[in-house]
């Protein structure tokens, strides 16, 4: 049985984009591509708008860096001049305005039925990414990635896992794991024709624990910032390797760190048992969901650097937010301090702590349907909350 084959749409009138839609969805082994998808899809179908050099261009920049074979083009009366360049740029069929969906059901469906099943859609690895952001500033957003990598890693022997550090310029995960990486985001951004699995392996910076890492540029020096598109391409590529790509958003909330977030199959919100940060947590909260950015349910809400004798008590914070914390983790200054300024990981650097079971915990909570060897559990390895 053939694979699904996604469709990528770019159009301009509303009315083509819900017919397209229409006639794509009536046919069997067809599916459009949702935008979490576009590094998956095989056929691009896009509509000329009347800056048609702007088109072209566009055109051309996808096709050569998305996995796409197939160009189908729409446009109202197209010009014989834009017929030939499309003829050279290989577009497929041309679908004249007002569409006619006889036409392009019968072309879509000869596409289906000659195109082989590609062989990433044979057996690939289909990991999670993880979006850890900080409610503000100094919440402890990049320990509690560093060292959810680590746990995940240790506990579950054989997962691949990815650290990604989105804090450009201001990126510490280096100093986290005492790595002096020779490459950052810059090489992606201005190589992202090249990106492939090889490409990003030699990329990618070996921690001993067995974490890849891609670190950010360590001042400014005109790098290319990553954009959304960028990460829809990496990350889709990043699925393919690794069972979790952890993402250290920090506190950004640029639209390359919202696209991220929408990829994301869990964002784990950093907090900390003040009135201004879980003020600043409800706001996130609402504010992403409201906007569309992400479901609440795919919002966790991470309780850093808790004290039992908190002015502000767990009860309190779940009111506040209107939601149970998914993690508790214990304050620890010493070890954690300790653990940052060796550039070791907690599993590493204080095995038998509270704080490095608690990350632990975390890790088992993640990957449920592998159950590591029992061990003692302590109050903050309960630390799930549903």
């Amino acid at each position: 049985m053939k694979a699904t084959l996604r469709i990528k749409l770019a159009t301009v009138r509303v009315d083509t984009d819900r017919s397209l839609r229409d006639i794509i969805q009536a046919l069997e082994g067809l599916q459009v591509a949702g935008a979490e998808e576009a590094g998956s899809a095989r056929a691009l179908i896009y509509e000329l708008g009347t800056d048609t050099d702007a088109d072209f261009a566009v055109i051309e920049t996808q096709m050569r860096t998305e996995p796409l074979e197939h160009l189908f083009l729409v446009a109202p009366n197209p010009t014989p001049g834009i017929l030939m360049r499309a003829i050279k740029m290989g577009v497929r069929e041309f679908f004249s305005l007002p569409l006619n969906e006889d036409e392009i059901g019968a072309a879509l469906a000869r596409l289906r039925d000659a195109a082989p099943p590609p062989a990433a859609d044979i057996a690939h690895k289909s990991g999670q990414v993880l979006h850890i952001i900080g409610s503000k500033g100094g919440v402890g957003t990049t320990t509690v990635a560093v060292n959810l990598a680590a746990a995940l890693t240790a506990e579950h022997r054989g997962l691949k896992v990815a650290l990604v550090d989105m804090n450009t310029l201001f990126g510490d995960i280096p100093l986290f794991l005492d790595l002096k990486s020779k490459f950052h985001w810059g090489e992606i951004t201005k190589n992202i024709n090249r990106l492939d699995d090889t490409f990003l392996t030699n990329i990618l910076e070996p921690h001993s624990s067995g974490i890849k890492v891609l670190t950010s540029p360590a001042h400014l020096n005109g790098h290319t910032a990553p954009t959304p598109e960028i990460m829809d391409r990496l990350l889709g590529l990043m699925r393919t390797m690794f069972d979790f790509v952890i993402v250290d958003g920090g506190q950004s909330t640029d639209d390359t760190c919202l696209r991220v977030l929408q990829l994301s199959e869990a964002v784990l919100l950093v907090s900390v048992l003040s009135l201004p940060c879980l003020a600043n947590t409800n706001k996130l909260l609402k504010s992403l969901t409201s906007l569309g950015y992400t479901s609440r349910d795919k919002i966790r809400v991470v309780i850093n650097r808790y004290l039992k004798k908190s002015d502000v008590s767990l009860t309190d914070a779940e009111e506040g937010i209107s939601q149970k914390p998914f993690w508790v983790v214990p304050n620890d200054y010493r070890s954690s301090m300790s653990a940052i300024n060796q550039g070791k990981p907690l599993v590493d650097l204080a095995p038998r702590a509270a704080i490095t079971e608690s990350f632990r915990g975390m890790a088992r909570a993640l990957v449920p349907n592998e159950q590591p060897a029992p061990r003692k559990r302590g109050f903050f390895s309960l630390g799930a909350r549903g």
